[in-house]
């Protein structure tokens, strides 16, 4: 049951099913991160009675998700029931589609990647048939690597630069494509038959830092993610902040410099434009036009040119790593100042490439500009989740979905599910460029 709220956002009403789903799913991801456990230390960990962890994992025993292996001694009792996660038991698969590629990876149900594909999108590739081609190439090359039966497929997670609307599957608004309202989902669903769920990068990545990375176990922490375009994942009182419209974390379009360089969005001055990929490149050709080290047409290249060009101390590399942590530094201490987390972590693909020299810069530049009190009880650090973050989040939201797809176990009863499309990626023609 949904209704209105005063500025017309749609409120929902949680109900026995969203509940259910939510157990279920803080069971699974307590399930993953210690396992194998016992039912007594999963309520302990959860909050939730015995008697309903007992149901949940009941259920998620009769869906083949859990499993069953063996007991532990318990002090003066009966030996204990232990659980794990059913490895076996589904795959789920995570997209991250990017500004300048499109990685897959296909997951069992541990969350341990079993196979990746990536497809590059050349400059100017941008429209939404040329996405989705890349998509369903890469989706049908992972399961065709791991040669699992497509009905094992329990879904697919996609993240999409911008700003999402989850619930219809579409992209609101991509402005480095310039993308307004694109049915994303629906043009997937022509070319891949598993079920799919739409989300934004700044979401996933903060989702696997809770579950795997550097914000496991902190109840406040910021995602400051870096590619060719910025944002933070904000995970606020232990859970995932999305705002009201699914839009918070859009940090990289706030104005760092009045009147500063034109961003995509139509601002000028935004944050992005100074510490995204193409901003750092124009930093490279402000300082030194004739840089070797500057490739016109490629991010990656550029990116790669000045991590190794730091390692071997080149002074224009140098300059321009410890230029572009200025920008990022006096904006991250907003951040500090204003969400006084526990931990802002750097994530996505030119924070892993600029490592440590980037980091030990900002962290410098953080604290030239956040106030002292916040700013000591702040971590910064890189993320130090192995795979690709965006992907490993995005499986957990297809997960989160999987869950509540499912029927609940009637009383005295067997868990039902409920019934899923076809599991098949469908033969297409490549889009033409």
């Amino acid at each position: 049951m949904a209704r209105r709220g005063p500025r017309g956002h749609i409120l929902v009403k949680r109900t026995s099913r969203d509940i259910r789903t939510a157990n279920r799913y803080g069971v699974v991801r307590q399930i993953i991160a210690h396992s194998p456990t016992s039912r007594q230390e999963l309520a302990a960990a959860t909050g939730l009675s015995l008697a309903t962890i007992a149901t949940l994992v009941g259920e998620l025993l009769d869906l083949g998700m859990l499993t069953e292996v063996g007991f532990e001694d318990s002090a003066g009792g009966r030996p204990r029931g232990l659980v794990a996660v059913n490895a076996s038991g589904g795959a789920l698969i995570g997209v991250d589609i990017a500004e300048t590629y499109v990685r897959v990876e296909l997951f069992d149900l541990a969350l341990n990647v079993l196979a990746r594909a990536d497809e590059d999108m050349r400059p100017g590739e941008i429209r939404p048939e040329q996405v989705v081609g890349h998509v369903a190439s890469a989706v049908g090359s992972v399961v065709a690597q791991a040669g699992i039966e497509g009905a094992r497929v329990l879904g697919v997670g996609v993240s999409v630069p911008g700003q999402v609307d989850r619930e219809a599957g579409v992209a609101e608004y991509a402005p480095n494509w310039d993308w307004h309202d694109v049915p994303l989902l629906d043009l997937l669903a022509e070319h891949i038959a598993y079920p799919l769920h739409l989300d934004n990068p700044l979401r996933a990545c903060a989702v696997a830092e809770l579950w795997f990375g550097a914000a496991r176990g902190r109840g406040d922490a910021v995602v400051v993610n870096l590619g060719t375009g910025v944002g933070a994942g904000l995970a606020l009182g232990g859970g995932l902040h999305r705002g009201v419209s699914n839009s918070a974390g859009e940090w990289g379009h706030t104005t760092l410099v009045l009147d500063g360089r034109p961003c995509h969005c139509g601002n000028h001055g935004c944050v992005e434009t100074y510490v995204g990929a193409p901003g750092i490149m124009l930093n490279l050709r402000e300082l030194s036009p004739d840089s070797t080290l500057l490739h016109p047409e490629d991010q990656t290249a550029t990116i790669n040119a000045l991590a190794r060009g730091v390692a071997e101390r080149d002074p224009v590399a140098t300059q321009v790593v410890r230029d572009t942590a200025r920008y990022l530094g006096a904006a991250i201490a907003d951040l500090v100042n204003l969400l006084n987390p526990e931990v802002i972590v750097l994530s996505s693909w030119v924070a892993a490439t600029l490592g440590e020299p980037l980091l030990y810069e900002v962290r410098e530049a953080v604290a030239r500009h956040a106030l002292r009190r916040p700013l000591a009880s702040t971590e910064i650090v890189l993320s130090p989740i192995p795979t690709d973050p965006v992907c490993l989040g995005a499986a957990t939201f297809a997960l989160k979905e999987a869950l509540s797809s499912v029927g609940l176990r009637p009383a005295g009863g067997r868990t039902t599910a409920a019934p899923r499309r076809a599991s098949s990626v469908k033969s297409r023609t490549a889009p033409s460029s």
